[in-house]
């Protein structure tokens, strides 16, 4: 058997260190990550701009509302839909030019190849999501401050913690994007399943029955997005739970993805 073919030949840092050259080498993925900041950043700046104008005409009830540093995160609902373009992209891409057979044959452990997937994944999503939460944060409450609406800064409280929720927050969407992709092993499948988790069901959330309702109460995305905002919710009071419990089931699925992956014929 030769080298390649060698189980044992081929570490996990080879398959890391292959799927980081893949990553890196495609360049649809630098231009989403530079969508993700142009459009992320640009929505936050709109979004407190407008806030900011309004604030002089609030009524108490909304100064008492105000929450500056929720306005200027806003910025995760497109977001999350690009981090997640990038999560499947890892997977689907390599399954439509046929590649995928070629990354399987020179490492035949498969669930270290799909680890490999999963690690690369994490850590450009939690360094440019946080990137962006941060940049978000700082230019939002600079446009507020222009404005001469209350704004926030990373000491106070609850807002540090808010930020920061909002990078494992996109990391735990592209990580569901990733375990879409080998799911279905297609793009235009995995990308309409990751948009009726984050955006079609919970829109919706108001036509479906009251024994529906009580479990869209659960649903992941809804409560984990308040981890976001420093102004409590009474509909989801305990946000770090909410955003654990998404963890949980990405993790479940992760599994499962994991199960099927090595499974499957490619």
């Amino acid at each position: 058997m030769s080298a390649v073919g060698a189980p044992s030949s081929v570490k996990f840092t080879h398959a890391l260190r292959a799927e980081w050259i893949k990553l890196r080498s495609l360049r649809s993925t630098w231009l989403t990550l530079v969508c993700l900041f142009v459009v992320g950043i640009g929505i936050s700046l709109l979004a407190t701009s407008a806030a900011g104008a309004q604030y002089s005409d609030a009524t108490a009830a909304e100064r008492a509302a105000w929450d500056p540093t929720g306005s200027s995160l806003t910025s995760y609902i497109v977001a999350q839909l690009i981090v997640g373009v990038i999560g499947i992209l890892v997977v689907t891409s390599e399954y439509a030019t046929g590649e995928m057979q070629t990354s399987v044959m020179t490492s035949p452990r498969r669930y270290r190849l799909l680890a490999a997937k999963v690690v690369t994944v994490t850590a450009v999503a939690a360094i440019a999501g946080q990137s962006l939460m941060f940049a978000a944060f700082g230019g939002g409450q600079a446009v507020l401050a222009a404005h001469g609406a209350p704004h926030a800064t990373l000491g106070d409280p609850g807002v540090l913690s808010a930020v920061v929720g909002g990078g494992v927050y996109l990391t735990a969407v592209a990580l569901l994007a990733v375990t879409l992709g080998v799911i279905t092993r297609a793009t235009a499948g995995a990308l309409a399943i990751l948009v009726g988790i984050i955006f079609v069901i919970p829109g919706f959330a108001g036509l479906f029955p009251s024994w529906v309702q009580f479990l869209l109460d659960y649903w992941p995305t809804q409560g984990a997005a308040t981890v976001m905002t420093t102004m409590p919710d009474a509909d989801f009071p305990y946000p770090w739970l909410n955003l654990g419990g998404m963890c949980l089931g990405v993790g479940t699925l992760l599994v499962a993805a994991f199960v099927l992956f090595r499974r499957r014929d490619v």
